[in-house]
């Protein structure tokens, strides 16, 4: 314990170091506010110390998955939405919406709608048939090797592909707003999501994605309300003064999605995606019960839904204060491409925004809220892919189910610090590469890889090991395929005049393979294997509707 306690002030010092060296470089990079530098001592300060107080906590391999199953409905709600609003959605959407207008509605709404799909048909089931990952459902009638792989392996893919964005992301707005080395943010980014994976468990990561979460909607509400003041909230009065500044184009559809197979194709890989995403599912086993798992979708809708109105308001704000204000401008590249470049590109509107309305302090909370948003949505994206690794791979299949919980443990810590380090080492490494196709590929295999094998064993009666290991192969196998031979790595990536696979979003067509794929060699295994999943549904669709049987039942 002692050891706990110097290795957190350690960390702690170390950190304001860091912060020491921004304020140093504040002078030669560009004019930087103290606010940004204290706000971001005080966030990294507080959530260690939650990460000290949830180690003395953290005792067995529940308590490390799952924060013991004591986690409240509201509270998973929170957290969830603190998992799910990443840095995408709170500084690329509000871009795309400053940069495009009204299409950025697409990623809004796209974003959303795959929650649904989880309230009414994944959240129940999911926690009355599983443990700790979403491989338990998968594999709960079916042969535990052969699935549990195919799982683990759509959840580490998924896993590190998003957290090469994240990672991406993370440096590049640290080294923007405090003035730190890429590298260095990256590997501070690395070592604090280690820290909270590592020492406190999914209550660590619990908490801290509770407060982001809280700051988020907080700080977004605030920007909301400061522009629509100058508008005596009057939408009409927002949207006539931004066409008047960018064009009546802006509020018509087709600037970013321009054909209907490309549209539903995106539409397909947001829907089905969210609900294969893996530290998403892992977090209805923090909960109690079924009941409890379906409060926590509600809460987790209604928080995320009010973000998205947000960003499009603020996207919005964005046209009308930030575009053509001088303060704001890239005036270098004005100077070379003409148009109103602004400083940072268009990722950053929401940051200059919230100088607009807000001065120096503000900026500085904002800052401070867009790295906890990294932070907290790598901490479930870690903890995700270690439990992956650990319960699935190292317990169920090499172990075959007779391995030590606290062995078990050692392992998931062990896998955390690999994917911190392989995080913090692909981050750096594609620093300078085009990394738009890497979240639509983690979509793209959650929705192909992940979710019809989910949805299907819950729900379809015939299906088999081998139709799902099979059809689940191919959707990951299509996806990855058709990301590579598409516009955005075939052209603007490995620089090909024209690309073999028209369509920048891969998951229309994977999605497809991987359900027709599933049910074709489903419905062709005659295998005794087979007969027997096939006899086990009805037993599995009783315990997943009511909940007979399942972890904690008994406790309620």
């Amino acid at each position: 314990m002692q050891m706990n306690r110097i290795f957190l002030f350690l960390i702690l010092g170390s950190i304001a170091a860091f912060a020491g060296g921004a304020i140093e470089g504040v002078v030669e990079k560009q004019s930087l506010n103290m606010s940004a530098i204290v706000m971001f001592v005080i966030f990294v300060g507080a959530t260690l110390g939650i990460t000290y107080w949830a180690a003395k906590r953290t005792k067995s391999a529940k308590d490390f998955y799952t924060a013991g199953g004591g986690i409240t409905g509201f509270q998973n709600g929170m957290a969830i939405a603190g998992d799910y609003m990443s840095a995408a959605s709170f500084l690329g959407i509000t871009g795309l919406v400053y940069l495009k207008g009204y299409d950025g509605l697409i990623y809004s709404i796209g974003f959303l709608v795959g929650w649904p799909i989880i309230l009414f048909l994944i959240a129940e089931p999911l926690r009355n048939l599983g443990k700790y990952t979403f491989a338990d459902v998968a594999a709960y009638r079916l042969r535990q090797t052969p699935i549990r792989t195919l799982a683990a392996s759509g959840s580490i893919a998924t896993v590190i592909l998003y957290l090469i964005a994240q990672m991406v992301g993370s440096g590049k707005l640290i080294q923007l707003l405090f003035g730190l080395e890429y590298e260095v943010a990256v590997i501070l980014v690395g070592v604090l999501m280690m820290l909270y994976v590592t020492f406190g468990g999914m209550l660590a990561t619990t908490w801290v994605q509770i407060i982001k979460a809280f700051l988020l909607l907080s700080g977004t509400t605030f920007m909301t309300i400061a522009v629509m003041t100058h508008y005596d909230f009057s939408f009409a009065s927002l949207f006539s003064h931004a066409t008047e500044l960018k064009g009546i184009e802006i509020m018509s559809p087709g600037g970013l999605v321009s054909d209907p197979v490309s549209a539903i194709s995106l539409a397909v890989a947001l829907m089905f995606g969210t609900a294969g995403l893996p530290h998403i599912l892992m977090r209805f086993f923090t909960v109690s019960d079924a009941k409890e798992a379906r409060k926590s979708v509600f809460y987790a809708t209604g928080f995320i839904g009010y973000f998205y109105i947000l960003t499009f308001i603020m996207g919005f704000g964005a046209i009308v204060l930030v575009f053509q204000n001088p303060e704001y401008l890239d005036l270098a590249k004005q100077a070379i491409n003409g148009g109103s470049p602004i400083l940072g590109g268009n990722n950053m509107a929401a940051i200059h925004l919230s100088h607009a309305v807000g001065g120096d302090f503000f900026l500085g909370f904002i800052s401070a809220v867009a790295f906890a948003t990294i932070l907290a949505v790598v901490s479930g994206l870690t903890l995700a892919g270690a439990s992956a690794i650990s319960h699935d791979l190292y317990a169920s299949v090499f172990k075959k189910g007779n391995a030590d919980s606290m062995a078990e443990m050692r392992v998931s810590k062990i896998a955390t610090i690999c994917l911190g380090l392989t995080a913090i080492i692909l981050g750096i490494m594609f620093e300078k590469q085009n990394i738009a196709f890497v979240v639509g590929l983690a979509f793209a295999i959650a929705a192909s890889a992940n979710f019809p094998v989910l949805f299907l064993s819950m729900y379809w009666k015939k299906l088999t090991t081998r139709g799902a290991v099979i059809g689940g192969s191919l959707g990951l196998a299509t996806a990855v395929l058709l990301v590579i031979l598409g516009p955005i790595v075939w052209v603007d990536i490995l620089g090909n005049a024209e690309a073999i696979f028209p369509y920048k979003y891969p998951a229309l067509f994977s999605v497809t393979v991987s359900f027709a794929s599933i049910w074709f060699f489903s419905i062709t295994d005659k295998s005794h294997d087979a007969q027997k999943e096939i006899e086990a549904f009805e037993a599995q669709y009783i315990r997943s509707q009511t909940g007979i049987g399942a972890e904690g039942a008994s406790e309620h």
